[in-house]
Order: structure tokens, then sequence, then C-alpha cells
């Protein structure tokens, strides 16, 4: 088969190694994709929303399969763009129509279905700028910390957590009033705070069956200890140790079984990952959001664990038939560290040359933000490169990734030394 891969970051690399291990993959394509994807298949050069290019490139290259990586473009309907034409529209496309897109698109939307569903969560309230005034009320109603999240798309950065009410109280209004985070936050999701420790749970999903892929627990903060501004993930370990078989059963019972239940149930048609992110709260799970792609770099922790053929459950997805197979995974853990750019995540310089991953032994590079120029592989992004290491053990894993990540540097990089330590 001749597969496309949508994005240029951490997990697409992730799929495209994995992808280029299947004896069912003929050709392997990656739009963007970026300097580590180049060494599982072709590089083209197309936006990611260009819908118009992916659909020439689809036709030149005799694509048979195309997993999408981001949300933008899903929610954008890239999905919904290829069954709308009628040349294309056979192909199957691994990711949600722009409907179920919104699970992750549109907060008030997500917390909505799951009370539809009884999918256990935080309280809420949805606020514009219209009833500005009522958000601070509903505010006052709350024990801190407080939570803000922008209803759209943010990457990744729209969640306050505030432990002031007036700074609360002067965020929601940055949101409402000043468009803080720009069109996303045109709309604020408030919802009291869960106290408990969090992790992620993937399913992929034809829309009738589902598959449950490895657990993972990531690090959002820039600093050690959780401190410091949120980011689009520092590092991961899977599978995660407070996770146990039975909790994991009442997030299958409560939570994955009543989502795929509930898309079906009202006629959302959905092809493609569900990423919930969890709460575990006094033993009992809660959903914190959804997201309808793959996390990055969980994905750089999960994938390396899956020891079936990455391809054939792509397969079986698009024909509806996920019942018929079955999975096999590593028992081993996996432990991803993230090396980004100084600054990030905040103003940053790109076009540092990279050095030393010509030496990384017993570590899987994925690249995140990174290109080549002028022959030699350099910084493109905030966060530029993702190493995972195998162990029997989690203290095996975690040391056998700091050794190899002792061996890159490239000009301010800099990454957190506690992944994994927390557990």
């Amino acid at each position: 088969m001749n597969v496309l891969i949508i994005g240029s970051g951490g997990r697409e690399c992730t799929f495209a190694w994995k992808l280029a291990q299947s004896k069912k993959t003929k050709n392997l394509f990656i739009a963007p994709g970026n300097a580590g994807t180049s060494k599982y298949g072709t590089n083209l050069d197309i936006d990611t929303n260009n819908f118009g290019k992916i659909k020439e490139a689809v036709l030149a290259k005799k694509i048979d399969l195309v997993l999408v990586g981001p949300e933008d473009p899903l929610v954008n309907g890239l999905h919904d763009f290829f069954l709308s034409d009628a040349v294309i529209k056979h192909i199957p496309v691994i990711g949600p129509q722009k409907w179920g897109a919104q699970l992750e698109g549109s907060k008030e939307f997500a917390k909505e279905f799951m009370m539809r569903n009884q999918i256990p969560t935080a309280r809420y309230q949805s606020f514009t700028k219209a009833n500005l005034e009522q958000g601070f009320v509903f505010l006052e109603t709350l024990q801190p910390p407080f939570v803000l999240k922008a209803d759209g798309l943010a990457a990744g950065k729209g969640v306050l957590i505030l432990n002031d009410l007036e700074k609360a109280k002067q965020e929601l209004k940055e949101m409402l009033a000043h468009a803080k985070f720009g069109r996303a936050s045109a709309k604020v999701v408030i919802e009291e705070f869960l106290d408990g420790i969090e992790m992620s749970s993937f399913v992929l999903t034809d829309g009738e069956n589902y598959v449950v892929l490895p657990s993972a627990k990531d690090y959002k903060r820039i600093g050690e200890g959780d401190k410091g501004l949120n980011t689009g993930g520092m590092g991961a370990v899977s599978p995660v140790s407070f996770a146990d078989s039975t909790f994991m059963k009442k997030v299958e019972e409560r939570i994955i079984k009543p989502t795929i239940q509930g898309l079906k149930k009202e006629g959302i048609p959905y092809v493609g990952f569900v990423f919930i992110g969890l709460i575990k709260v006094n033993e009992e799970p809660y959903v914190i959001e959804y997201n309808v792609r793959m996390g990055d770099p969980e994905t750089e922790a999960v994938i390396p664990r899956i020891k079936s053929d990455f391809l054939d459950l792509l397969i079986a997805a698009s024909q509806k038939r996920l019942n018929e197979v079955s999975m096999e995974t590593d028992p081993r853990t996996a432990v991803t560290v993230m090396a980004v750019s100084g600054g990030y995540p905040e103003a940053y310089e790109k076009g540092k040359e990279i050095h030393g991953l010509e030496v990384i032994e017993d570590s899987m590079v994925f690249h995140a933000g990174t290109a080549v120029k002028n022959g030699k592989t350099v910084t493109h992004g905030g966060r530029v490169i993702a190493l995972t290491s195998l162990g029997n053990t989690m203290q095996e894993a975690i040391e056998k990734t700091y050794r190899n990540m002792g061996k890159i540097c490239f000009d301010k990089m800099y990454y957190r030394k506690d992944i994994g330590s927390d557990l």
C-alpha cells in the first residue's frame, strides 16, 4: 500500500518509523514531514491545511490510505473534503470528520457530549463576552484553583489554572474581552478543579468497535517538578504505574464504552483515534478532555510498545472490522524525553545545528521540530527531538534515555531531567 501521513512533528515521525516496518507498506509519504521522517519515506512540501495540494499528491502518488496526525486539518474538515470529492472519496482517511472532531475543536461540545452520555467529568459552565459578569459570579461559587479553558484550538496552551480569584477574573476578561487566545477564547469553559493524578488513554475506533492502545502519562510544564509554563509536552512514560487493571477496567466501562456508544447513538461518524485525558481522583476516573488524534509526546512512548503491525490496525479501522484484530503489546516500559529550543514555550530561535544524533545507541530518535539546511540537521521548532528507550523497569528506561540525551547538543538546548521520577 502507498500511505500518506499528514503532519510534521514527533508524532508523525513515530508513525513513519512504525509504518515503515510493515510488510504491507509499499511507499510512504509524509506531508510536510521533518528531517527525521525523510529516513522512512518521502517528504512532500505541503501545508497540512492545503486540502487541494493534498488531493493532488494523493492522486499523483496513488495513495491507498491517509493517516492524519494533527488536530487542525481534522477540525477544518479534511476528512469531509475527501468524502465530498468523487475522485478521492474511496480513499480511507484515519481521523474523524468535522462533526466528531469538535470533541477537540470545542471544549463546550465535548462537555455537553459527556453530560448527555453520563461520562464522569468536572462541573462546568460556558461563557462569552456577552455574559462575562455571569462568569465572574460562577467563579465565586468555586473553590480555588480555578480552571479556565479556551473553547477552541489554542495549540495546547489555552488552559489556565489559577489559585487567586481576582487573577482568575482578570484572565477570564483577557480571554473573552481582549481575545487572549484569539478566536479560540471567544468562548471560555470554566470548570471545577479536580485534584488527582493525570494520565492519557488512547483508543482506535472504526465507529463501531475499538482497540485500547497502551496508556501513558505526559509532562506538560516546562520546569522540573511540574513548574512553569505549559508546553506541548516535555516527555512521557508508558505504561502508567498507578493505572492498574482494576482502574483501567473502570476507565473502559465508564468512559471508553460510553464514548464510542455515544458517538454511534448520536450518529456521529468516527474513524480514528480518541485521546482521553484522564484524572484519577480517589481511585475513580474522570475525563479532563478529549483529543481527536494521538498525543505528542505520548505517541513516542505508546507506539514503540505496540508489537503488532500498525498498518493492519489502521486498515481494519478503515474497513470497520477492528473487532477481528488483536493487538500485541510489549510489556516493557517506554520513557520519552523531549529536547527543546532555549526560550520555549515563549520566543525561541530556529536554525541551530544539531550534533550527536549519529551516536545514539539503544534509544529511538524521533524528530519533532527539525529541518535539513545545507545538508545539516537543524532546529525548526520549539520541541526539537524526542528520545525514547524501552526497559524492563522504568528506571532502566529512564537511565538509557538520559544517557543518550547527554550525547545530543545544539545551541541553548534544554530538557527536563525528572521525567518519570514522580512514578
